[in-house]
């Protein structure tokens, strides 16, 4: 196993996300201990030693599940990471509640990692709302010892990242992102771990095969991987990818069935990076893979002639992001924050835009399209 140094620690390079456990008859909160307690098994003794739960994995099981099979070991030879779950903006006044909930819940003095859960769009304003004391709550937990290091994920964009980042930027120790090879550029990844640079924030890398999808290309894809590397799966080239384009500390795998735990911990037992030309291939993969995206250039013509005032760009890219994904997380979370009127379904169909878009997009049919996609 590759180990990665984080202050006085040292940190599995693979991680064990716990929000896809094995579960019985395909209920999300029916968790099959067995299998599970086998795949934790098969992790520790191969070298992972961090374990990254979450309030809301498994409609709440996960917390009590990663605890009851981690009481299994001594409590410092492994790392714990939970997070507040401040993407429901219900909780956002039960900080203190919740936290001592979780560790009850897991069965555990403290937290080794904890995290201020998914800042994004929605819950920025919220989250650096102080009168909800979240970030005055954790502190003062981590001053006490029941938080050893405090940190963050995001799904946001880079305005909201910013802002989170002005206002505590210098209290948190790590962040975690969702990065591959696809999202380096697409979600502009890559802008992000720039950013976090500038503030001296280490990496954690959360959805390194994007829920499985870049685990299971197109048979024409992968012939090309494999003619690259025959001996390694298509999953491990996600994270080669992560080894060679930044220097991250834990790879977050949320791996439901052994077969999964057992590449991952063949590929993760030491460092190969791509090479340039490996590289170019999945440039060229990925262009392939969004040949239905609209190639918007955000040269901002548009917005100019528009009578509504629509962000056209970005509605753009968000249209993209959802035929991409199927529709997920991002894409409608970003839309629930806009005003009513710069939604894609305030798109009058006049074309004005159209008459200035160099890249002669049908803007209107596209918007048109989305706002049924979001119904």
């Amino acid at each position: 196993m590759i180990y990665k140094n984080f202050q006085d620690k040292k940190l599995s390079f693979l991680g064990m996300g716990c929000m896809r456990f094995p579960t019985v008859d395909g209920n999300i909160a029916n968790v099959d201990m067995e299998k599970t307690a086998e795949i934790f098994d098969y992790a520790i003794k191969n070298g992972v030693n961090y374990f990254d739960t979450a309030w809301g994995y498994h409609n709440g099981q996960s917390e009590i599940v990663t605890g009851k099979i981690l009481s299994k070991y001594p409590r410092d030879s492994y790392y714990l990471a939970d997070k507040f779950p401040g993407y429901d903006l219900a909780n956002m006044d039960k900080v203190e509640e919740i936290f001592e909930k979780q560790l009850e819940k897991t069965g555990v003095e403290y937290f080794d990692f904890y995290l201020i859960h998914n800042v994004c769009e929605r819950n920025v304003n919220e989250y650096l709302d102080e009168k909800y004391r979240i970030f005055k709550h954790l502190v003062a937990q981590k001053e006490n010892g029941r938080i050893k290091h405090l940190g963050f994920s995001a799904h946001a964009d880079i305005p909201a990242l910013k802002r989170f980042l002005e206002k505590y930027g210098h209290a948190m120790e790590f962040c975690q992102l969702q990065i591959n090879w696809v999202d380096w550029s697409f979600q502009r990844a890559k802008e992000k771990v720039e950013l976090l640079k500038a503030y001296n924030i280490p990496v954690w890398v959360m959805e390194p095969v994007r829920g499985g999808k870049l685990a299971r290309l197109s048979p024409k894809h992968e012939a090309k991987l494999k003619a690259l590397r025959p001996d390694e799966s298509v999953a491990a080239w996600c994270f080669r990818f992560l080894q060679t384009a930044l220097d991250c500390k834990v790879v977050l795998s949320g791996m439901s069935d052994m077969s999964q735990v057992q590449d991952n911990v063949k590929t993760c037992a030491e460092e190969k990076p791509l090479t340039a030309e490996e590289l170019r291939v999945l440039q060229e993969i990925t262009a392939e893979m969004m040949t239905d995206s609209v190639p918007c250039t955000a040269c901002r013509y548009c917005t100019e002639y528009c009578p509504q005032g629509l962000n056209i760009p970005e509605l753009l890219e968000l249209y993209n992001e959802h035929k991409f994904t199927g529709g997920g997380f991002i894409s409608p979370m970003r839309i629930s924050v806009m005003p009513e009127d710069k939604r894609p379904s305030a798109c009058l169909g006049c074309r004005a835009c159209e008459e200035v878009c160099p890249q002669k997009i049908k803007i209107a049919d596209v918007l048109a399209a989305y706002a049924e996609l979001l119904k």
